[in-house]
């Protein structure tokens, strides 16, 4: 148990963890120092005023050539024969937590006389650094789960994508609202329909904080542990109520 960051581990395991209890500087600042968050809507069901707006192939058309017209860049948005189209979004990452990538660690064997190295699969974990952000080059029938598994695979990250969320960000009257894309939402056509300006619309991945637990996330063996951790406490708290009432019924075979 680390008196750090709280970790727990197996004893045996203690020497494969590869763990920065320390953390970032500032981990523990609230995001970006004085910026306020107010999460106005983090209830997928309900959709944004970008998700609630259709657009004709023509007016598709009209909204790439002024999306175009306006950024200073060469990440441009293209329309495609099919009536799709493709571009670029970016998406900051912003990871109180640290997350897991594959270390692969030689270790000599020997067969047949002759050694020779064998691969053995570890994990190591560390802290993303604060303010990182990655372009994606995407469709826009490109769905907001899909591009958390692209944002996974960029940075080799093994951890579940259901343990992360991807947030659509805006600022308006010197507050930001934050609101948690819908697995099935399509981020590009929220770029399009928003314009470049990163303060009309921006996206931020970061943990899925659902307020409930979310057991399919966790391993088998990490699922094994908690059953284990639960029927100790259930045994504990059966034990001291059989005392009490044990005490209980002794007090009164007295009286009687």
């Amino acid at each position: 148990l680390s008196p750090d960051c709280s970790f727990t581990c197996h004893y045996r395991c203690r020497a494969l963890v590869r763990l920065d209890c320390s953390g970032p500087p500032g981990a523990g600042d609230k995001d970006d120092g004085d910026e306020h968050v107010l999460e106005k809507d983090t209830n997928v069901d309900e959709p944004s005023e970008w998700e609630k707006t259709e657009l004709d192939q023509t007016q598709v058309e009209q909204r790439i050539k002024e999306y175009n017209s306006q950024i200073n860049s060469n990440l441009f948005m293209s329309l495609n024969k099919d009536g799709s189209y493709t571009g670029f979004i970016k998406v900051q990452l912003k990871l109180v937590r640290p997350v897991s990538v594959p270390a692969t660690k030689r270790v000599p064997t020997l067969q047949a006389g002759r050694p020779h190295t064998q691969g053995v699969k570890r994990r190591t974990s560390f802290y993303l650094p604060k303010g990182t952000v990655k372009h994606l080059h995407i469709f826009s029938h490109t769905r907001a789960s899909e591009v958390i598994d692209a944002l996974l695979r960029k940075f080799t990250v093994v951890d579940n994508p259901r343990k992360f969320a991807l947030f659509e960000r805006s600022e308006k009257d010197e507050q930001v609202y934050l609101r948690k894309l819908g697995d099935e939402e399509q981020p590009l056509r929220l770029r399009l329909l928003a314009g470049p300006s990163e303060k009309v619309l921006s996206f931020v991945l970061k943990e899925n904080e659902t307020g409930e637990v979310n057991w399919d996330a966790f391993t088998l063996p990490e699922l094994h542990n908690f059953l284990r951790i639960l029927q100790r406490e259930e045994e504990e708290h059966m034990r001291q109520l059989r005392h009490r009432y044990a005490r209980c019924r002794q007090k009164m075979q007295e009286a009687l």
